[in-house]
């Protein structure tokens, strides 16, 4: 960065130079795809990585403000794959999603919470959990949790690449999503209104044309007051949401 050299990570002040009190040191040896900051000031990293200035760290890992490990965060042998997603809940429980099937040895579908210290929470209970990547995971005012991937199953239901769950991992089934998306949903953001956007690389939503971004209601249907036209051509990985409404 700014020909530093910042493996994966960096830390910046606001108008863009180097926070020299963020010490990464070598930083990770492969790609961050998460980065997610406690109330605390600790911040969880996931991604490709499996260790962190020279600490094995198998794909997640939590960093102390200053960029030092925190040995709080015990992880055992950690994730079999990458980490694409990470959410803190707000009892400080860790909602992560991503490319793996097991947690430290532990399985686990796609998905999974662990506890403030790294442990594995029994309390969410996700059966088989999901058949295939999640890539995103949105917290609801209400503590429900909506997911987005690359999968066509969770514990037996048929969602189609977007699901709600409950705060116990079990399937909302107020939140119906009938054909679903018929490709990837790579991001998703909840309005204040409860609206949800949803963008990725799909071209219709429950048959409906779609091409790559829709507004759904908070039960899943169609919100046809967000008119996107032809859509984009080409897959949309993020969105955000302005203080003004403005997307």
């Amino acid at each position: 960065y700014g020909g530093i050299p910042a493996s994966y990570i960096i830390g910046l002040n606001s108008v863009g130079s180097i926070d020299e009190s963020f010490i990464y040191g070598n930083g990770f040896n492969g790609e961050v795809r998460t980065i997610a900051i406690q109330s605390d000031g600790k911040i969880l990293v996931g991604g490709g990585f499996i260790s962190y200035d020279g600490t094995p760290s198998n794909y997640i890992i939590r960093l102390n403000s200053d960029g030092s490990v925190d040995n709080t965060f015990v992880i055992g042998t950690g994730f079999d794959g990458f980490v694409y997603t990470i959410q803190i809940q707000t009892n400080g429980k860790i909602l992560v999603g991503g490319k793996f099937s097991s947690y430290d040895g532990t399985p686990s579908n796609y998905i999974i919470r662990l506890n403030s210290d790294g442990s594995i929470d029994n309390t969410f209970n996700i059966g088989t959990g999901f058949d295939s990547i999640v890539t995103i995971i949105e917290l609801q005012s209400d503590e429900k949790i909506l997911v987005g991937g690359d999968f066509k199953n969770y514990d037996g239901i048929k969602p189609n690449r977007i699901i709600r769950l409950n705060s116990d991992g079990s399937v909302d089934n107020t939140f119906v999503t009938n054909a679903g998306f018929d490709n990837s949903v790579f991001t998703i953001q909840i309005q204040s209104d409860g609206k949800i956007l949803v963008g990725g690389d799909f071209q219709n939503y429950d048959i409906i044309p779609s091409n790559r971004i829709i507004r759904l209601n908070s039960d899943g249907s169609v919100d046809n007051t967000f008119i996107n036209g032809n859509g984009f051509d080409e897959t949309v990985l993020t969105i955000q949401i302005q203080s003004d409404g403005k997307i």
